[in-house]
């Protein structure tokens, strides 16, 4: 049967076809609309500021496509903002302004429909006149040869290995801050603190008694109880600069990191010293600001290179996913510091983020050989070793030297049980199982809550074929950490083998519920540690002296 077409009488063919050619038209546009939309479908925006943290009004964003096809061109507007629609691929942007050096990310890219947010970072020219000796930078080991151009969101970390290693990577970064962070012990004495108040309750105008009870209290840990009597001795005296510091350290120990900001950069108006940047480096980082905070880390290690400096400068990179400009840091604080237990931790971190196993196994063995009573390389040692990646014979060394020295230590049991474990393949001797299994009860004995070591004996009872006490001791892993994910599954394994269908199915749709809610969690995690864009001035040395 035929299709016939029937028009009304009233229609010319030339009105046929002028309808005909209309709706041919639409579609072209249709179809150009729909083609400009994929071809602009991803987008890039962010600030752009000067080295100071202000916005730069006016500047020239450019982004060029790698095979320079595609072009891009866009000015700042009042707030320093900038927004750029361009298709997915591999990009340079340039940054550009009259009176600023230009700041170039040679290689950009930018994923299919991906909103990526990247804040830049003009450097002022470098002056030709010689400057006053008053105002000339101090001395610095030889100028970085990196700089941070920029920060944005951390969409794709890239890197060596799995996703196990990259999470790995992120666990020992923030280790490493850590590191940095632990509060000086104080060595004031209760009865010190009662004369003090004692004075303060005669004369509650006294300047010293204010100042120094203020700063024995944060000192001790009590930070918010300190404020008013720091507070009180500035107004005795504001121009003190000692007191004045006091009080922004004590704002930042009370979690006030708005007025210790504020304090700190009242201060550094007049007293360019590395003290106060490194208090706005912390500032910073606590507020969000990552770039304005490894400035301001990079200006204290710069005035005043000591340990302490030069390492929360590095750790500020290795935290927000910079690892050569951290190896660069770390080696020039391992050349001044060689007996630097942390310095050599974070050199070790740094090669391990850039994939550099051996070395970095190499780096936290010494550390460790610094101070052999000192059980935080041991930790980090451990940690490596159940990171996918090969299992080295001198981190089990290592940590058999750390369960012999530390044998009530219930990680270190647990750690030399899983170097052990990990080397079984190369011993069939049945003592090695006894001994493992030794470790691993050992571990839980001297820590009831230890669920990876509840899992581990799980996973060798499991392999002996002795089900019943796997099955209770991934009960009691569960019990220790109920969002082992691990533990979930292999339980759900065991009950499977008993023949249990019913409780195996709950075990498994647990196990993908905490599946999810840990990838959700780490994404959130990864969104809020920014990623430094940083550009190497000379190629980073592999080698380590």
């Amino acid at each position: 049967m035929g299709l016939f077409f029937v028009f009304p009488q009233a229609r010319t063919v030339g009105t046929i076809v002028r309808g005909v050619a209309s709706l041919v038209l639409l579609a072209m546009l249709v179809v150009g609309l729909h083609s400009q939309e994929t071809q602009k479908s991803a987008s890039l925006r962010g600030t752009v500021r000067d080295s100071q943290g202000k916005t730069v009004a006016g500047a020239t964003v450019h982004l060029q496509s790698k095979d320079s096809s595609r072009k891009q061109t866009a000015y700042t507007d009042s707030q320093g903002s900038y927004n750029v629609a361009v298709s997915g691929g591999v990009y340079v942007l340039r940054a550009e302004m009259a009176g600023y050096r230009d700041t170039e990310i040679p290689a950009l890219f930018l994923a299919p429909h991906e909103a990526k947010n990247l804040d830049l970072v003009l450097l002022p020219e470098k002056s030709t006149t010689s400057q006053p000796a008053s105002t000339q930078t101090p001395q610095f080991f030889d100028e970085p040869q990196f700089a941070v151009a920029g920060v944005t969101d951390t969409t794709s970390l890239g890197g060596h290995g799995s996703d196990t290693v990259v999470r790995a990577r992120e666990s020992l970064a923030k280790e490493t801050v850590s590191l940095g962070k632990a509060p000086e012990p104080s060595v004031a004495a209760f009865g010190k603190e009662k004369l003090l108040r004692e004075s303060v309750e005669r004369d509650p105008g006294n300047f010293e008694s204010n100042h120094l009870l203020g700063k024995l209290l944060d000192e001790n840990g009590q930070a918010r109880d300190a404020i008013p009597y720091l507070e009180r001795a500035g107004d005795l005296k504001p121009s003190d600069y000692e007191s004045s510091y006091d009080l922004a350290l004590a704002y930042a120990h009370a979690g006030n990191y708005e007025r210790s900001r504020d304090l700190a950069k009242a201060l550094v108006m007049h007293h360019d010293i590395a003290e106060l940047h490194h208090l706005l480096g912390d500032a910073q980082e606590k507020l969000g600001n990552p770039l304005d905070a490894v400035r301001e880390y990079h200006r204290s290690a710069e005035l005043d290179p000591r340990e302490p400096y030069l390492f929360d400068w590095g750790s500020e990179l290795l935290l927000h996913h910079a690892p050569e400009p951290a190896l660069q840091v770390f080696t020039e604080g391992k050349r001044r510091f060689p007996n630097s237990v942390r310095m050599l931790i974070g050199l070790g971190v740094a090669l391990f983020s850039l994939g550099s196993y051996d070395q970095a196994v190499q780096r936290i063995c010494e550390a460790s050989d610094l101070d052999p009573k000192d059980s935080i390389p041991y930790l980090f040692l451990g940690k490596l070793q159940n990171s996918e990646t090969p299992l080295s014979e001198k981190i089990v060394e290592k940590l058999k030297r750390f369960v012999t020295q530390q044998p009530d230590n219930a990680e270190a049991n647990y750690y030399y049980a899983i170097g052990l474990w990990k080397r079984r393949a190369e011993s069939q001797d049945p003592a090695r199982i006894t001994q493992i299994e030794w470790l691993l009860e050992r571990a839980i004995h001297l820590d009831p809550k230890f669920g990876e070591a509840y899992l581990q004996l799980g996973i060798l009872h499991s392999e002996q074929k002795d089900y019943p006490k796997a099955t209770s001791d991934y009960q009691q892993a569960i019990q220790a950490a109920p969002k082992m994910q691990e533990a979930h599954y292999r339980l759900a394994q065991a009950y499977r083998q008993a023949g249990d269908a019913a409780k195996a199915e709950a075990e498994l749709q647990r196990c993908d519920q905490i599946a999810r809610e840990s990838a959700q969690e780490r994404e959130r995690q990864r969104h809020e540690i920014r990623q430094f864009v940083y550009i190497l001035r000379d190629p980073v040395p592999t080698q380590v002296p």
